[in-house]
């Protein structure tokens, strides 16, 4: 094994931010993991409300990192404003993601960041921050072989594959789950294939799947479904919903750890840190 590598979640859950005395075990922030290696600048997956509380952990003012975007719905996005180390010139964020069928992941990005919807256009924050779309192929992040490619949801959709000779952490945030439930799409098997760590949507119990069925999410039992077809040694279950509480997710964990499962499987929680 080489240089350490941690997985920190900032941000796990899904839709909208959900903050309240019933979410404190497992946060109300969206989306936002960091993957680090030692000695290496981070990768940051995805910039819900979470990046907020990540930027204030830091322990510089200036920031240097790669951003991968799966999708810009609103909880995947809308922190980057917030993040404090924007406002330090010194700051240097890419920041990747698929492209629309008609534009630009910058041009899209770019028009919610901006008035009305945002005070300011990004072109005023000090910060350097750079766009570039990523779909369907790899390259180098570090030390990393970094692979996109697309994955079933509600519009253009990436899941990310962080690769190292001895570590593979896979990211499937948000995935739409098929009728036919042990049918996995080829992509996102690619994606997960024998993945050291597999963070993946887990949103809806089979109950909310019944009433959401094309809302673009899944139920713990199908991210245990993807996780064993592909191979995985631990499956963090994320993006939960935000009708549930602290109670309601332990449930969830509680149930997937009562099936015979050939892997370890977790809720992912605010302030959790797994280590390599």
């Amino acid at each position: 094994m080489g240089a350490e590598v941690t997985v920190s979640f900032f941000g796990v859950r899904g839709s909208t931010p959900c903050p309240g005395p019933a979410m404190t075990r497992f946060g109300g922030n969206t989306s936002c993991v960091v993957v680090e290696r030692r000695g290496e600048a981070p990768i940051v997956l995805d910039i819900g409300t979470g990046l907020r509380g990540y930027g204030l952990s830091l322990d510089a003012a200036s920031f240097e990192g790669t951003v991968l975007v799966s999708h810009l719905h609103w909880d995947h996005v809308q922190g980057l404003p917030f993040f404090p180390p924007l406002l330090h010139p010194e700051s240097s964020v890419r920041i990747l993601g698929p492209p629309e069928p008609d534009r630009t992941f910058a041009e899209a990005f770019c028009e919610f960041v901006r008035p009305p919807y945002f005070p300011v256009e990004l072109d005023a924050i000090p910060a350097a921050v750079s766009f570039a779309d990523f779909d369907r192929s790899s390259l180098e992040i570090g030390s990393a072989e970094v692979t996109a490619a697309p994955v079933p949801h509600a519009g253009a959709t990436n899941g990310y594959r962080i690769e190292w000779p001895d570590l593979v952490v896979a990211y499937v945030p948000d995935h739409q789950q098929p009728d036919d439930p042990d049918e996995v799409a080829p992509s996102v098997l690619d994606l997960t294939a024998g993945a050291d760590l597999l963070i993946h949507d887990s949103q809806f119990t089979p109950e909310l799947l019944a009433q959401r069925s094309d809302w673009g999410h899944c139920t713990p039992r199908y991210a245990c479904t993807v996780a064993e077809r592909a191979g995985v040694a631990r499956l963090a279950l994320f993006h939960h919903d935000p009708l549930h509480d602290d109670d309601s997710v332990e449930r969830l964990e509680a149930e997937a750890r009562s099936w015979e499962l050939p892997f370890e499987v977790f809720a992912a929680a605010e302030g959790m840190t797994v280590r390599f």
